[in-house]
């Protein structure tokens, strides 16, 4: 038995596979294209030609998303700042070896001294672990900045946070704080212990408010300052060999400058305004004596003015320059 295929043939006024109807005696050619058919509604889409209710004419149809949307502040900068900054290895290390240097080379001078020699300023030595402490805050205060540029996070910190100079501020104060916080915690252990061993004329309050809340903001505001510099600098190591410069050059100068007659004058200012004269001067005891360079609270200011300059200059240039 033979089976025959019959090739299917619309009747007449039947619909064409495109959805027409196939008027009578034509018959649709195969592959022709075919009008679409009209789209149908979805669920809960008005019908074609209709406007959705409520919508105002002439008028765009907005998205309301239901996550409730707040702007942002210097507080969420703070937040994420001090968050970052709390997390990383690095903070507690330098932290800890900060509080090691300055309690330890503080206590052990205060032994060393101990209740048989006379020393006044009674809290003057307490000098040396604070200026070994500022090897260890000026690294952090230069990784806060630089070690994101290494990275690349940068680039997410300022998709997250647009405003640069906010940014900037965040890291400044949150860096600030924390340092003054621990530094001035420490400073205070050991300026309660040398009073205790040392024999002296007893602290004034202006010696003791210098030797623990002025040395705290020393430490802190020189540790602004390597900020500042990592900000203009954006590379780790450039910036932190440019403040131990800072730090130690000017003194180093000046020791090779005392044989000369001719440079005596340059030598004697170098070590006036250097950075350990100047906690040496903050603790009332000076290399050169008290009769010149600057007293007391003197030394403070200096730095505060140098450093409001080098932050004026890194806000300007994060707000020009691309990350």
């Amino acid at each position: 038995m033979t089976l025959r295929a019959q090739s299917a043939t619309p009747q007449p006024g039947a619909p064409a596979p495109g959805g027409q109807p196939v008027a009578p005696g034509q018959i649709p050619q195969a592959g022709a294209p075919q009008p679409p058919a009209p789209a149908q509604p979805g669920p809960g889409l008005p019908p074609q030609g209709q406007p959705f209710p409520g919508a105002s004419h002439g008028a765009p149809v907005g998205y309301t998303s239901p996550i409730p949307v707040r702007s942002t502040h210097l507080g969420h900068a703070l937040a994420s700042e001090w968050t970052k900054i709390r997390s990383v290895r690095s903070t507690l290390w330098t932290l800890g070896a900060l509080f090691v240097l300055i309690f330890s080379i503080g206590t052990l001078t205060a032994l060393a001294l101990g209740g048989q020699r006379f020393v006044d300023p009674k809290l003057g030595m307490a000098f040396f672990g604070v200026l070994l402490g500022t090897l260890c805050i000026i690294p952090l205060g230069v990784l806060v900045i630089s070690s994101e540029y290494g990275t690349g996070m940068i680039r997410t910190t300022m998709t997250a946070c647009p405003s640069r100079a906010r940014v900037l501020a965040a890291k400044s104060i949150v860096f600030t704080a924390l340092a003054f916080v621990i530094t001035t915690i420490t400073t205070t252990l050991v300026a309660v212990l040398t009073n205790a061993l040392v024999s002296g004329p007893d602290p004034t309050a202006g010696e003791w408010l210098r030797a623990t809340v002025g040395a705290g903001l020393y430490v802190s505001v020189l540790g602004l300052l390597a900020l500042a510099v990592g900000s203009l600098l954006r590379h780790s190591a450039g910036a932190i060999s440019a403040m131990l410069g800072l730090v130690l050059l000017p003194m180093l100068l000046a020791v090779f400058m005392l044989g000369s007659e001719s440079l005596k004058s340059l030598s004697k200012a170098l070590i006036e305004y250097s950075v350990p004269n100047s906690l040496a001067s903050l603790y009332g005891n000076p290399f050169l004596g008290t009769d010149t360079g600057p007293q007391g609270w003197e030394p403070l200011w200096i730095l505060m003015g140098v450093t409001a300059v080098v932050l004026g200059a890194a806000f300007a240039a994060q707000s020009r320059r691309d990350v």
